[in-house]
Parts: C-alpha cells; sequence; structure tokens
C-alpha cells in the first residue's frame, strides 16, 4: 500500500485527487487530507436541499460533490480525512469496519475508547467523531472517512442546516447526528499533526511506499479539478430532479415561489403572491424557465428587467431571495 500526506487544503483538487487515484493506477493507496472550510455533499443528494445557501454565501464556502453516496458532511482544518483506495479482490465493498481499524486503534493509543457504530460510522459514547462512505470502480473500492479532532461544530451546524419543507423530489436526504470532536475527550487537546503521525503510522506497519504527487499527477489532478469538481454542472447540475417552494414577505406583500427542476435547471415556475404589479408576472416566469437555478444565472437573467414594474416594492435582491 502507497501511504500519501496531501497537504493541499483546496476541496476541489483533493476531491479530485481521489478520483485520479482511483481510475489512474492499480495500486492500493492511503492518503490522509484535509480541506479548508467546504460542504461536501453524497453522489445522489440535491445540493440545494442540504445546504444554507445564505450562508454558504456570507462565507464564502465551497460546496463540492463527492464520488461516494451518503449524507452531507462540513469540512475544516480541524477535521481530518482518510481515503483507502484497495483492490477488491475478496468483494468486501460493504465491509466499512476493515477501513477504519487502524483510525479506531490510533485513538485507542490516546485512551479514547471509539467504536465502530451503525453502517458507518465511528463514535465515542455514542457520539459520532467519523462518518464513512465508499464507492466502487471497476474492482476497486474507495473508502474515505472524516475525524473530527478540533472542528468548528457551530460551522457545521450552520453551514448544512438547510430547510428541508423547501424541496421534494428524489435525493437522499442527510439525517442529523450527534457530533463532537475527540479533543473533547482528552484531558490535554491533541493538535491535528500529532493525529495524522499517529495515524500514519498505524498504516505505514503495511505500506510499501511513501509517496508524493509527481508534476504529471499535479497536472492531471488539476485538469480533472478544472474539468470537472469546480465546475457547476458536477456539482449542483446533476441534483436529482425536484420540486422547491418557498414564500417570503416583504415591504410590498407576499411573494410565494413554485419551481420545477430537472438537472439543476428551472423546467417549469410560478409565482403567486398579494403583491401589486404594473405588468403581468408571466413575463418574469418565462425569463426564467430554461435558465440554471443558481443565484447568478438567474440575476443574469433578470438584469435587464425592471422588477418595481412586476413587484412594487420589492427589490431584484429581494426576488433572488425567494427563488433561492
Amino acid at each position: 500500500m502507497i501511504c500519501i500526506y496531501n497537504k493541499n487544503i483546496d476541496p476541489y483538487f483533493n476531491l479530485a485527487a481521489e478520483e485520479y487515484l482511483l481510475k489512474a493506477f492499480k495500486e492500493d493507496f492511503f492518503m490522509l487530507w484535509r480541506n479548508r472550510p467546504s460542504v461536501i455533499i453524497g453522489k445522489n443528494q440535491n445540493a440545494l436541499a442540504e445546504i444554507n445557501l445564505g450562508y454558504i454565501k456570507e462565507h464564502n464556502i465551497p460546496v463540492v460533490r463527492r464520488l461516494s453516496g451518503g449524507g452531507t458532511v462540513f469540512h475544516d482544518l480541524g477535521n481530518i480525512n482518510f481515503t483507502f483506495i484497495v483492490n477488491d479482490e475478496a468483494k468486501e465493498a460493504s465491509n466499512f469496519e476493515r477501513f477504519v481499524r487502524p483510525i479506531i486503534s490510533a485513538l485507542g493509543k490516546l485512551g479514547i475508547n471509539a467504536e465502530f457504530s451503525g453502517r458507518n460510522d465511528i463514535t465515542v459514547d455514542g457520539r459520532k467523531v467519523s462518518g464513512n462512505a465508499q464507492c466502487y470502480y471497476s474492482g476497486r473500492i474507495l473508502h474515505h472517512g472524516t475525524l473530527l479532532v478540533s472542528s468548528d461544530i457551530s460551522d457545521l451546524s450552520a453551514a448544512i442546516k438547510a430547510k428541508p419543507v423547501k424541496f421534494e423530489g428524489k435525493g437522499i436526504k442527510s439525517i442529523a447526528a450527534r457530533v463532537t470532536n475527540i479533543n473533547e475527550y482528552l484531558q490535554k487537546p491533541i493538535s491535528v499533526e500529532e493525529i495524522i503521525n499517529m495515524i500514519m503510522a498505524e498504516v505505514k506497519e503495511r505500506a510499501d511506499d511513501l509517496h508524493e504527487f509527481t508534476d504529471d499527477d499535479m497536472k492531471n489532478i488539476e485538469r480533472l479539478k478544472n474539468e470537472k469538481y469546480s465546475t457547476w454542472e458536477w456539482n449542483f447540475g446533476i441534483s436529482p430532479d425536484y420540486s422547491f417552494k418557498n414564500e417570503k414577505k416583504f415591504a410590498g406583500g407576499t411573494i410565494e415561489i413554485n419551481i420545477d427542476a430537472k438537472d439543476g435547471v428551472i423546467e417549469d415556475i410560478k409565482i403567486f403572491g398579494d403583491f401589486f404589479c404594473k405588468k403581468d408576472i408571466k413575463d418574469i416566469e418565462t425569463l426564467l424557465k430554461g435558465v440554471r437555478h443558481s443565484y447568478s444565472d438567474m440575476m443574469a437573467a433578470l438584469a435587464s428587467v425592471d422588477v418595481n414594474e412586476y413587484f412594487c416594492n420589492i427589490s431584484l435582491q429581494n426576488l433572488l431571495d425567494v427563488l433561492l
């Protein structure tokens, strides 16, 4: 097994690196890595239904879709991510526990009684410190997980606290869980780097080699990042079909929005409310059909419109707020 300590903290790069190692090589890999504050969504999830969009925008937090299924997680520099990529000769794709044993062993050396729990978690005293997910590709398993060391739990809660009542569709919804940091169980907090060294030591016992990304590796990962992982099409556009409903009250009246979206694009939209208008609201509906259900695209579609002629005493920003 080849070990990599990837010190890049760009979430787009790091998710691309996982796919690159999975698909471009035949060797087994273990990689430790961290992301700057970011929201990582499961492959089968509706991104908009999982995030607090206002908080995400205000704090410039990237939203990145991963290859594996499962729920949404928040990453920051107080969280360690670990990735195993192995050839699945034994056909053990659903065996999560074998991959988390080195993590549990490392925590045990700190006096933390961690255990594998449920389908895919590591818990301490019933509280989640690690969530895990997998994907399968051409006889190879990619297994990755988080480990909360000193993560900002308040940011975690705020960033992925969506209002699911607004969305109806086939996307897999995340399930809330009680989470905590492992530093909560130590008399003296430990640094993330110390934990990384301990985990790497556990895995190195069965490792054949240490590896750093070559110039060619970096070019290939950057290409995958730019063509896939940093794009709207991958992170938002492949969301399952959904219906979105929202209602807000402004000084000029109440606006209710009903949207049907496919591949992240508005297929149909109906606008209702008790606002006053000079022009027919159907003009706005027509402008928005076929537009991506994203802030920038809807703003561009409405940029040439005098919104006050359709919604008296309601601004373009007000309208965008209710559209998302």
